[in-house]
């Protein structure tokens, strides 16, 4: 069998030299598990961190955060001992709650369908993580996404999807620039799942088997709606459903249990026709339904944009913009704003826009950068006020 040595040397081909301390964040999962084999295997002098994250266990519920309960500490610590690394646990509660949660159950309440992931991985893991590693003197922080860096001659450093399509996660990881890129490792972009597996097996690692955690971590029975009822009490009040013309149609039950593009569960039964949440409208507690023509937008707004490289691409920039970190990517044109907005024009009406979530902008496997969609109204959000021609994508 070919040696995975060779193969690992291989495949990690532009990953910096050796002889320096890198900061592994551990989960208790293979995928981080692996990141940190790799990485001792070419010599890195690596220390394996875990961050103890808030849950509801505070409050009497469950046993703690999905993410670092009991058994998945437990998993990382033998992983770290097995590769001879030392390990920490540090508690992050306090920044997690405030950063993560509470921005997580203000959202919904505005009407909003956040993403924790995207929150945990600008705030805490690629802010307050990156900046404990930094502090003990390491060069790196490395994780276990499903991404990959690419190192250029001049320092720039390009964020691609990962080579298992099913698995990238390039989208949770766009809001960061080259501040951050330049001081981070993703040891598995390079590899598919099953690879990845195949590796911790391999190696002897005990979580090789181990499922992916999928669920809200702080959410202990994954039941988000139940766990906004305790939360956001407020926003849990019921109100007018209404179609897109103004017309009352039943009640609903607090615009945090509906999300865009939800069909199941309206009560709309005598509707002549199947009818889809268009938009949650909080100022006067009303939901938005209409067929599913209603769901198409030809155009976005994000605010917040941050670009990978630095800086945004030029307006009129033909590029693909993914709508949710399961969907696909669409084709449209970005025009940058002044005030750091950009409006995206798509080239087909896209479905199920959904205020809060991310529009992460690729040119092919390059992620170039996102932002948070703008709230809009039903009718779509007025048109892009910038004529430039569109073109190829290019850097301003």
């Amino acid at each position: 069998m070919r040696s995975m040595m060779t193969e690992t040397g291989r495949r990690m081909h532009d990953i910096p030299p050796t002889e320096t301390t890198v900061v592994v964040a551990m989960s208790g999962g293979v995928d981080s598990s692996v990141a940190a084999a790799l990485l001792t295997e070419r010599g890195y002098r690596c220390i394996g961190v875990m961050m103890r994250l808030w849950a509801e266990v505070a409050s009497g519920k469950g046993s703690g955060n999905k993410c670092c309960d009991e058994e998945s500490v437990e998993d990382a610590r033998r992983v770290a001992g097995k590769l001879d690394m030392p390990f920490y646990l540090i508690n992050v509660e306090r920044p997690f709650k405030e950063k993560v949660v509470d921005l997580f159950i203000e959202g919904y309440s505005d009407g909003l369908t956040p993403n924790p992931c995207l929150a945990c991985n600008r705030h805490i893991r690629f802010d307050y993580l990156l900046n404990y590693a930094r502090r003990l003197g390491a060069g790196y922080l490395a994780t276990g996404h499903y991404a990959r860096l690419r190192r250029q001659a001049d320092g720039n450093v390009h964020l691609l999807r990962g080579v298992d399509i099913h698995k990238d996660q390039s989208y949770v990881l766009s809001m960061l620039g080259q501040a951050e890129l330049r001081d981070l490792l993703f040891p598995v972009g390079d590899f598919a799942k099953e690879e990845v597996r195949r590796m911790a097996a391999a190696r002897g690692l005990p979580i090789h088997s181990k499922h992916d955690s999928m669920d809200l971590c702080f959410v202990v029975d994954d039941d988000y709606r139940r766990f906004l009822t305790d939360w956001a009490a407020d926003a849990m009040t019921a109100g007018e459903i209404v179609d897109v013309e103004g017309n009352v149609l039943g009640r609903h039950s607090g615009l945090p249990n509906y999300t865009v593009g939800q069909r199941r569960g309206l009560g709309l039964s005598g509707a002549t026709a199947p009818m889809y949440v268009v938009a949650l409208e909080p100022d006067s507690n009303q939901l938005i339904v209409g067929p599913a023509e209603a769901l198409g937008r030809s155009e976005l707004l994000a605010t917040g944009v941050s670009w990978t490289m630095g800086r945004p691409v030029s307006a009129g920039s033909r590029v693909q913009c993914q709508i949710r970190y399961s969907g696909q990517p669409l084709d449209c044109t970005v025009y940058p704003q002044r005030d750091g907005s950009v409006r995206v024009a798509f080239t087909e009406p896209a479905r199920g826009i959904s205020p809060g979530q991310a529009a992460v902008f690729y040119d092919g496997p390059h992620c170039l950068g996102g932002g948070l969609i703008d709230k809009m109204d039903p009718g779509g959000v007025s048109a892009v006020s910038e004529n430039a021609p569109a073109g190829r994508v290019s850097l301003i």
